[in-house]
């Protein structure tokens, strides 16, 4: 059975997330959160990995195209929160979660679920800007309607 190339690629880009904070995590810089900026470099790879299968693939509609890299960022996100999830729980639970950096997205005590449902938030905001910014990048090789 072969897979679809949305769920492929956003399977790649959890791996390549869970990768990098894994190595940030065994090299002591897990406690800076500029460098925790740099994940969204594995979401740009996988849509537009994405994207340019579909190119390859012939298929020229932009709106179907808009959909699978949304779909494909849309899966490492959810992938890597349910791994975050897991993870934190291993590592002992809302304890784990207060002590990463207090000035990436939240101020005070956020438990593991307040913790990932921010991150769910902030995950599909930068999956539209980086959907957008590939399409654009893009756009003059695709059909409009």
């Amino acid at each position: 059975m072969k897979l679809p190339k949305e769920l492929l690629n956003g399977f790649l880009i959890f791996l390549g997330i869970g990768f990098y904070f894994l190595l940030m995590n065994v090299l002591g810089f897990s406690n800076l959160s500029y460098l925790r900026l740099f994940n969204v470099v594995f979401i740009f790879y996988g849509v537009n990995r994405t994207l340019k299968m579909n190119l390859s693939e012939g298929k020229m509609d932009f709106a179907s195209n808009a959909m699978a890299a949304m779909t494909t960022s849309i899966f490492g996100v959810v992938f890597s929160l349910l791994a975050l999830f897991i993870y934190s729980h291993i590592k002992g639970g809302d304890a784990y979660v207060q002590s990463l950096s207090e000035i990436f997205l939240f101020g005070g005590n956020p438990s593991v679920n307040t913790y990932c449902i921010g991150l769910l938030f902030e995950g599909i905001a930068s999956s539209v800007i980086v959907t957008l910014l590939l399409m654009l990048y893009f756009n003059n090789r695709f059909e409009a309607d």
